[in-house]
């Protein structure tokens, strides 16, 4: 089976692509059990779970990332340099994942067949 990965590397909230990446991270589990999921750069952003898209009259999807575990995808990564470089690495995260160097990130990625950026 060919592995998957998605990067999440976007700001939350500024565009749709964080939106879009989620629905088809989820659409896609139903034909691939080997999915990976990056966050790096801004996109950190988007696994901390004090947000409030409210104030600036978006929709709260981040709260649906937490259906990655009942979806079974359970290889979620947030690059802990990009968490560092913008004073979030204390920050309480949305769903379950684990905070790796930006080389294991790398290491993973160039493990998957197919990538896919949002």
């Amino acid at each position: 089976m060919k592995k998957l990965g998605f990067i999440f590397h976007s700001p939350p909230h500024s565009t749709s692509a964080g939106r879009e990446g989620l629905d088809a991270l989820l659409a896609a589990s139903a034909y691939s059990e080997d999915i990976y999921v990056f966050f790096i750069g801004d996109g950190v952003a988007q696994a901390i779970s004090s947000q409030q898209p409210e104030q600036l009259l978006s929709r709260d999807y981040i709260s649906s990332f937490k259906l990655m575990d009942l979806y079974d995808i359970e290889q979620v990564y947030v690059c802990q340099a990009a968490l560092e470089q913008r004073g979030l690495l204390d920050a309480s995260m949305a769903f379950e994942a684990s905070v790796v160097s930006s080389q294991e990130i790398t290491a993973l990625m160039a493990d998957c067949h197919h990538l896919l950026s949002f």
